[in-house]
Formats: C-alpha cells, structure tokens, sequence
C-alpha cells in the first residue's frame, strides 16, 4: 500500500463509525464503477473505430455543420 493511501485510511480511521462506513461503502462502489469503464473501454476499441469511420466519411462528404457552443 503506498504512503498516500496509508495516510488517508490513517485519517479515516479518526473518523466516526458510521462515516467510516460511509466512506468504504463509497471507496467500492468507486472501484466497481472504475473497473465497469475499464471493461467496456478494452472491448470497445472496434466499435469506437467504426464509429470514428462514419464521422469522418460523414465531414467529408459535408453532412456536418460546426458546433457553436454558445448555441447549446
């Protein structure tokens, strides 16, 4: 464990029960999350390239339009 984390679950540990609870419960759900996004990021790539293909062929052949931010 690195030096960083230790020092945070050195404070959390200050913490009462309930809040550490809290934290832990949110800690995991983070992880889970995060690792949900790594999965469907590594089994994405073609589909994101496919996509990328049909923007591109779209811009090309002028069937898109610049976005004006200010008009979102």
């Amino acid at each position: 464990m690195g030096t960083l984390l230790e020092r945070a679950f050195a404070e959390a540990s200050k913490l009462p029960e309930a809040d550490q609870d809290n934290l832990a419960v949110w800690i995991l759900d983070e992880l889970v999350s995060e690792r949900r996004w790594q999965e469907a990021f590594a089994n994405s790539g073609d589909q994101l390239a496919q996509l990328a293909d049909e923007a591109a062929t779209e811009w090309r052949e002028g069937r898109t339009e610049a976005l004006d931010p200010d008009k979102l």
